[in-house]
């Protein structure tokens, strides 16, 4: 359920984290993982007049936030009508996993010599394995996002971290059309054990031509699931 209506009890106990020194970059990083967390659905209207008492912000604040995300293609500014979440194209998710492609196996094939800081991917793994023995497909979803994020922190750069930060967000728009997830993620939960053991290996360009496969496989995959539901989403 979205923050119109019922949902905005659930989005106030959120109010905590804004503390005494309220922003609107931190209005944004809520709103951010609510996006990312599926609770705002693609095409949805966002209530200023509801979410702003849910946080216990000004219009103003909320609205710079609005503008940062907007920024960030996760929402759209429509004349007259209001802010919504984005709904991605087709071609804007083909466009993600191009950038993920250039990005992520240039990470991969600049490594230095290992051993490399593996434990946030070995957790991110472990993590997937034991949602999927749960039938947590959601928390299959969730481990496997955390799992390209620790993928590109290991350049050691915020730089990257920002710019994956925002892809990864932008392409879970896409997830949560298709909504899915055990389709979507189970077939990669042994492809991301086996570039995790590649890089443990301190086999580099087998690692990232594990990766490239799978972004390739899972970019398909993806645009075709997309492309037959993306029409049935309001505008």
């Amino acid at each position: 359920m979205g923050a119109n209506g019922l949902g905005t009890d659930k989005l106030a106990e959120d109010r905590v984290l804004l503390g005494r020194t309220s922003t609107a970059e931190r209005v944004a990083d809520i709103l951010r993982t609510r996006i990312a967390e599926g609770f705002f659905r693609p095409g949805e209207r966002l209530a200023e007049d509801g979410i702003g008492k849910a946080l216990g912000v000004s219009r103003n604040t909320l609205r710079e936030a609005f503008r940062l995300l907007t920024h960030e293609r996760l929402l759209v500014h429509e004349l007259n009508r209001g802010v919504f979440v984005r709904v991605l194209a087709v071609e804007d998710v083909t466009d993600i996993y191009r950038t993920r492609r250039l990005v992520e196996c240039a990470v991969v094939q600049g490594l230095g010599e290992p051993p490399h800081r593996l434990e946030g991917l070995d957790a991110a793994v472990a993590d997937g394995e034991r949602a999927a023995k749960e039938g947590d497909w959601r928390g299959v979803s969730t481990a496997n996002i955390h799992f390209h994020r620790e993928l590109v922190a290991l350049a050691g750069s915020a730089r990257t971290d920002e710019l994956m930060r925002g892809v990864l967000a932008e392409l879970r728009l896409a997830f949560h059309v298709v909504d899915d997830p055990r389709r979507l993620h189970r077939p990669y939960l042994v492809r991301n054990r086996e570039i995790l053991e590649a890089l443990r290996a301190g086999e580099r360009e087998g690692a990232a031509r594990l990766l490239a496969g799978y972004l390739d496989d899972s970019r398909a995959q993806l645009v075709e699931a997309y492309r037959e539901l993306v029409a049935d989403v309001p505008a």
